[in-house]
């Protein structure tokens, strides 16, 4: 990633909840393993089934999140805004397809974070691993309360 993407994911990053907790640092390492991409409107970033490669922080737009059940969506899910994460799959060990859709419901911009790689870096820094899974435990807990709500 460039200098100036570098930077921009760096910055958007230290404005996500999700990373609030870390250091400067960290962010600089994290956003190493990030890009930025772009999609239109009325597109899918990924559905249920894909294969579980990059974990999002949405940096423009509105996405749809839809939890699905086998291969059939439900209706929990959440109306995802900047600065908020979704695709945590790669995250979790052993999940190889996405259990969820996620959908533009506007152009979108996202800071696009290489799974695996964010993963290695959890284990490589474990007080930045430990923050971040701290911070995953409270988005899976909400996101299986959407669930059950329906």
């Amino acid at each position: 990633m460039s200098g100036v993407v570098n930077l921009q994911a760096a910055t958007l990053l230290g404005q996500a909840r999700f990373f609030s907790s870390l250091s400067k640092q960290q962010l600089k390492r994290v956003a190493a393993l990030g890009r930025l991409r772009s999609f239109p409107q009325d597109t899918r970033i990924y559905a249920i089934g894909d294969a579980v490669d990059d974990f999002y922080v949405l940096a423009e737009g509105m996405v749809r999140f839809t939890l699905g059940l086998g291969k059939r969506e439900t209706s929990a899910g959440d109306i995802i805004r900047r600065g908020e994460v979704f695709g945590w799959a790669p995250l979790v060990e052993g999940h190889a397809r996405r259990i969820a859709t996620a959908y533009c419901l506007t152009a979108c911009e996202v800071v696009a974070i290489e799974g695996r790689a964010l993963s290695g870096l959890m284990e490589e820094d474990s007080a930045l691993g430990y923050a971040l899974l701290k911070k995953l435990a409270v988005l899976l807990t909400s996101e299986l309360v959407a669930f059950a709500a329906g």
